[in-house]
């Protein structure tokens, strides 16, 4: 087709879009000053190169964009292909038309070290312009799409990286933005030329099912078309068989074969109200068996990119499994359409339609953002592939809006997209009303609440789970800007107090430290020591991890290596082998004795454990501790017995907080009407215990605290890379 029938097309299209004759007569310009431009230029397929703007301008017309947008996509080769200024597009269109081009424009003269660091550039400045004017990505998603139509005309190793380049970027802002006509056929497109072979298999596969298919979804539709007819509903109903590259990916995600997918053909039903599509969904599954988990109601809970419609997936006639899509006509139009069908509303006037639909697009000014925080192009398009163009997840905060998140997020992510400020004070968190540990991985639909301190006390091993670039870039500028001198200098002076300046000076000369940095996932010894500057890790802990020079006396190996103590701390055990017992945990500070043992040494307990009553009196000794020494952690448990009142256990975590206390596990029941908390607190000696127990014991409907008893399999020590916080769904006695 030459470009004077194609622009005939275009014309044709735009009269029965209703553009206005003086509209239509600037599009006319446009076209006729870039024919005269590129007048002698030719693509690689052989055709007059003004096909390729014609036909671009075709797709954005087929999306309704605006009179300046089509009029760019004429324009968008001129800056780049020809010596035409921007001051004469500016002259001739107008500044909102030299903004859209400049917007899609490559970067032409200027100089870069690698091809990689030049389309990095271009993709920097691409996200950012769209960040200003949607219409850019429009211009350049239709571009990329005539592009990849016209790929095979390219050699291999080009069409190979075009359409890498479209999957991993393109395709998935199409998916971003709703824009589902063109993110399917860039799909089906780059599949073409990334695996061939898997391509034209499922178009075989395809075509040789499409008979059987048909006539399956044929009866469907006739009787869902007398059922709503007799209801009174006026409905379009169709069939149509999903794109190749889904089905490529769930038989890859899934690792079956097409034949064991059911999902291939799915029917829409479109109707005029949302009230018709819960009618028309209880008609269907009154006729038909819906099939357990597969009902989504993305109606009252819309997707990240305003899709909406009722999914749910029934046995068919000739019990064949069908999906069925019921959605109202407006709601067809943003699947069509997405953002393209908002932004023609928002052209109208609908401030309504304007603001939901902004909430939901507000992830494109961390594109901004983004540019403000990273160091080069590569850095940044590498953090929007991560973060913008993953899977999503799509978590609520307990007022009922919705967050945005990379696939494997948690409610670190969660707490820093919702502010730095939470990031950083955040203690804790409830998700759908129960406590987690920090690095659980959020799933759709979750309902997250964010314990806070009133002072940031962000962590380092936090880096080790988080997965969005803006968590990771916050937590460590916190710990870059706050006192690093001072903790790196508190760490030294602690752990040199506790092995003598002497065996410190020995441990550094040796690199020991640097090992033991590595090993608890620090980058280097002075990361080490400021983690224990500002409490982050312990003494103990890093002397556990040190290597022991083979001299030592064995019975000096266990006591340093205890996990709660070493020959310093108590007094009256010297030269013996000994541990701390689970049963009643005791703590720095509160009266305890040894109990002697056959083959553990001596067990230390509390002097009112109630173990001991079992225990003849020839087994015990008498021993204290030797002092307090805060660098040093012992776990033990309370039990609290609340009213049922929500909001209550947010209120215990943050008193527990406040007075730089761990939790290290938690179980929350109940019974006849009376909440019961057991807690793991990690403490450091009685004293502290008593300020956690006074602080929780003031809160209102608090009834009573008390120290517990427990088994010996119990109360593990956690990990110093775990969360603080650990549920348990085992009761105590």
């Amino acid at each position: 087709m030459s470009d004077i029938e194609s622009f005939k097309e275009l014309k044709e299209l735009l009269i029965n879009q209703k553009h206005s004759d003086e509209d239509i007569a600037l599009v006319e310009k446009a076209y006729k000053f870039a024919k005269k431009l590129h007048e002698g230029q030719y693509r690689v397929s052989g055709e007059p190169y003004i096909i390729h703007p014609v036909e671009v301008a075709k797709i954005l017309a087929g999306l309704e964009v605006d009179t300046h947008t089509l009029i760019a996509a004429f324009l968008h080769d001129i800056l780049e292909d020809t010596d035409t200024s921007p001051k004469t597009i500016e002259e001739l269109f107008g500044t909102d038309v030299l903004n859209l081009v400049q917007g899609v424009t490559k970067l032409g003269q200027l100089k870069f070290k690698s091809k990689e660091e030049r389309q990095a550039e271009n993709f920097r400045r691409l996200f950012i312009a769209m960040a200003n004017d949607i219409r850019v990505i429009f211009l350049k998603l239709a571009d990329r799409l005539h592009n990849m139509r016209t790929l095979n005309f390219m050699e291999e190793s080009k069409q190979k990286k075009i359409a890498q380049e479209t999957l991993d970027i393109f395709a998935p802002l199409a998916n971003r933005l709703g824009i589902y006509k063109i993110k399917a056929e860039l799909e089906d497109l780059s599949l073409r030329y990334l695996e061939p072979e898997k391509y034209y298999e499922i178009a075989q596969l395809v075509a040789q099912t499409r008979t059987d298919r048909e006539e399956t979804v044929n009866a469907l539709i006739e009787k869902i078309t007398q059922d709503v007819q007799k209801n009174g509903i006026n409905a379009q109903i169709t069939g149509r068989a999903k794109h190749y590259y889904s089905i490529y990916s769930k038989m890859k995600r899934q690792n079956i074969t097409f034949h064991d997918l059911y999902d291939i053909t799915a029917v829409r039903v479109i109707v005029d109200t949302v009230k018709e599509c819960y009618e028309v969904l209880g008609l269907i599954h009154s006729q038909f068996k819906p099939i357990p988990g597969r009902f989504k109601d993305y109606i009252a809970m819309p997707k990240g990119n305003m899709y909406q419609s009722l999914h749910t997936s029934v046995i068919g006639p000739r019990s064949k499994p069908l999906e069925v899509q019921i959605r109202t006509w407006e709601m067809h139009q943003v699947a069509e359409y997405g953002i393209a069908a908002h932004w023609r509303y928002k052209e109208k006037g609908s401030q309504k339609a304007d603001n939901s639909a902004d909430m939901k697009f507000s992830w494109m000014h961390k594109l901004v953002e983004y540019d403000k925080e990273m160091k080069n192009a590569q850095d940044y398009v590498k953090s929007v592939k991560l973060d913008l163009f993953s899977d999503q997840v799509f978590a609520f905060t307990p007022n009922g809006d919705v967050l945005d998140l990379p696939k494997d997020a948690t409610p670190v992510d969660f707490s820093y997209r919702i502010h730095s400020d939470v990031g950083h004070k955040t203690v804790g968190a409830l998700i759908n009303g129960r406590i987690v540990p920090l690095n659980t991985k959020l799933k759709n639909g979750d309902i997250v609440e964010i314990l806070t301190s009133k002072t940031p006390s962000p962590r380092l091993d936090w880096l080790t789970f988080v997965v969005t670039k803006q968590a990771a870039q916050k937590i460590k500028q916190w710990f870059k800007k706050n006192k690093r001198e001072e903790h790196v200098a508190l760490g030294i002076t602690n752990l040199e107090h506790e092995l003598t300046k002497a065996v410190f000076d020995e441990y550094m000369k040796s690199g020991e430290f640097e090992t033991v940095a590595k090993i608890m996932n620090y980058q280097s010894a002075e990361d080490l020591f400021a983690a224990l500057g500002y409490g982050e890790t312990t003494v103990n802990k890093i002397i556990n991890k040190i290597k022991k020079p083979e001299d030592k006396k064995p019975q000096d190996n266990f006591h340093t290596s205890n996990k709660k103590g070493s020959a310093k701390d108590i007094i009256g055990l010297e030269g013996l082998l000994y541990s701390f017992a689970r049963c009643c945990s005791p703590i720095p500070g509160e009266p305890i004795v040894g109990v002697v043992t056959r083959a553990k040494g001596v067990t230390v307990h509390r002097t009112d454990c109630k173990t001991l009553e079992t225990i003849p009196p020839e087994r015990l000794m008498n021993i204290r501790w030797a002092g307090i020494n805060t660098n040093k952690t012992y776990t033990t448990t309370i039990r609290i017995e609340t009213a049922e009142k929500l909001g209550l256990l947010k209120d215990i975590i943050s008193a527990v907080s406040d007075n730089n206390t761990n939790i290290v596990n938690a179980t929350i029941k109940t019974k006849d009407h009376v909440g019961i908390i057991e807690i793991g607190l990690e403490l450091d000696n009685i004293d502290t215990y008593k300020k956690v127990v006074a602080c929780i014991q003031s809160l209102p409907d608090v009834y009573s605290v008390k120290r517990i008893q427990s088994s010996s399999n119990m109360m593990k020590k956690s990990s110093s890379n775990k969360s603080n916080y650990k549920p348990k769904h085992n009761n105590r006695n």
